[in-house]
């Protein structure tokens, strides 16, 4: 260590210091604009079930649905993953369970929605639906 390490630590502010006397100002941070979408883009996903939920809150069962959709998935997946074990015959049978209990509320909630709502609720969960179909036949291939 140097022998005066105070007069090492005002060399080096002096040389931070500006010549003249005072600074130059600082200039101005760019404006920035957050919007990365036009305004009416940004809510035009939850626009879709608005009348619907002017009728009744069938946001929560579309919530539930997409919810028993993703654990159908999940299960038959597991399914998947343990064919030709002896664990193959139960994990198959809680897909299943999970996969009917998706359809069915997919169902139910066409079946209380207007008819308008019911065909937009087709068209953004429709093909979900026919996957997960799809995904549960392949479990007795």
């Amino acid at each position: 260590m140097h022998r005066n390490p105070s007069l090492l630590f005002r060399a080096a502010a002096s040389l931070l210091r500006p010549a003249t006397g005072t600074p130059p100002p600082l200039p101005a941070p760019p404006q920035r604009r957050l919007l990365l979408f036009p305004a009416h883009h940004h809510h035009q996903r939850a626009r879709a079930f608005s009348a619907a939920a002017a009728a009744g809150d069938y946001g929560k069962d579309v919530d539930e649905v997409n919810r028993k959709f993703a654990e159908a998935r999940e299960e038959i997946e597991a399914a998947m993953d343990s064919k030709e074990t002896v664990y193959f015959d139960e994990e198959a049978a809680c897909a299943r369970d999970a996969a009917g209990e998706a359809l069915s509320a997919y169902e139910s909630l066409l079946e209380r929605l207007p008819p308008a709502e019911a065909d937009s609720l087709r068209r953004s969960m429709g093909l979900k639906m026919e996957q997960l179909k799809a995904e549960l036949n392949q479990l007795d291939e």
